[in-house]
């Protein structure tokens, strides 16, 4: 008996060393695959649909999935990231040779003289504007370089998404079968952990993301409208931005409206609040219910710190595993509890 125990002990300290071995590994492809397993969650109906005209081939199904995959998501997203990245370089520019920051120092100087009416500290605020105008332009200039330094590893990472997602739709059913087959609690529990995170991942993905699309797409189009530059860059941002809850798409559109107002495009203004209230504040409040439904259902403020939390730990992706981690959270505390009240 305490042989077996030994080994048993032995098998524990053995797993656990190759774990963290094996978490070394697939470290570099940790985001490609955690982005496979959810859009592989999220495109579950669509192959299931394509199964279904393909009479149940489930590789030829994987594979048109990932064809539309790549037709309707990936090729949009090159075709944004180009005019995202002329457009950043156009604004890089354009304050780098004097015009494009003479006219920001311009509206910088003229809220200031507004605010020394009041405030008459704003004086001292006036003379390091262009120093802090300087300072965020050389990070930039830093920051740029690594970014598109990093395109090889974004090719690799994009495949290794697209191979792991074929094969998550082709034999998802059978790794979580096996996943269920290794965990030690009950089916019954495990069951609940698999819906909450569907539900969780589907009300992210499907929900948020959609609605945070809708917004930036709506924005682009408000600045288009009312004359402000750059519209994809702003309006991408816009959509990110979309993602925090309570503060969303107003960290774009204020500075945006004080932009107009100060330049003197009074009109302009008023009809970027009208727009941004109207057409852009009111699509989570239609859109939301019907493309959220019955998912995760959390605090909006616990969503806030996921979202900043998920970005600040996980990088870019963050914004999707936060909210999913925070929502396996309570999955587990809400198992945690059922299982104690049996025990008591």
């Amino acid at each position: 008996m305490n042989h077996q125990k030994s080994e048993f002990y032995f098998l524990l300290i053995l797993l656990a060393g190759i774990f963290i071995l094996a978490f070394f590994i697939f470290k570099p492809f940790l985001y490609a695959l955690a982005l496979a397993m959810v859009f592989a969650t999220v495109l579950q109906p669509v192959y299931q649909k394509i199964a279904g005209f393909a009479r149940g081939r489930q590789g030829l199904a994987a594979l048109a999935t990932i064809v539309i995959v790549i037709v309707f998501i990936f090729t949009p997203l090159i075709f944004l990231g180009i005019q995202i990245f002329q457009e950043a370089q156009q604004l890089y520019f354009s304050l780098t040779d004097g015009g494009g920051k003479d006219a920001i120092l311009n509206v910088f100087n003229v809220l200031i003289d507004k605010l020394q009416e009041y405030f008459p500290a704003a004086q001292k605020f006036s003379v390091n504007v262009d120093q802090y105008l300087k300072q965020g332009l050389g990070w930039l200039l830093q920051h740029l370089g690594a970014v598109f330094g990093s395109f090889a590893k974004i090719i690799v990472s994009s495949l290794i998404f697209l191979i792991a997602l074929y094969y998550l739709l082709k034999d998802g059913q059978k790794l979580r079968a096996a996943v269920i087959a290794l965990s030690p609690l009950s089916d019954a529990d495990e069951e609940a952990i698999s819906k909450k995170l569907g539900m969780a991942i589907n009300s992210v993905a499907r929900g948020s993301l959609l609605i945070a699309l809708a917004q930036g797409v709506l924005t682009a189009a408000g600045f288009l409208i009312f004359g402000v530059p750059n519209v994809v860059l702003w309006g991408s941002v816009a959509a990110i931005t979309a993602l925090i809850p309570g503060i969303g798409t107003a960290l774009v559109l204020v500075p945006a409206i004080i932009f107009l107002f100060l330049t003197g495009e009074v009109f302009s203004g008023v009809g970027l609040i009208v727009w941004g209230v109207g057409a852009v504040g009111l699509v989570d409040n239609f859109l939301g219910p019907k493309l959220v439904g019955r998912g995760i259902r959390l605090h909006p403020l616990i969503i806030l710190l996921s979202v900043l939390g998920g970005v600040g730990f996980f990088g870019p992706i963050g914004f999707l595993l936060g909210p999913l981690t925070i929502s396996l959270l309570f999955a587990l505390l809400d198992i945690y509890s059922s299982l104690r009240k049996n025990l008591l």
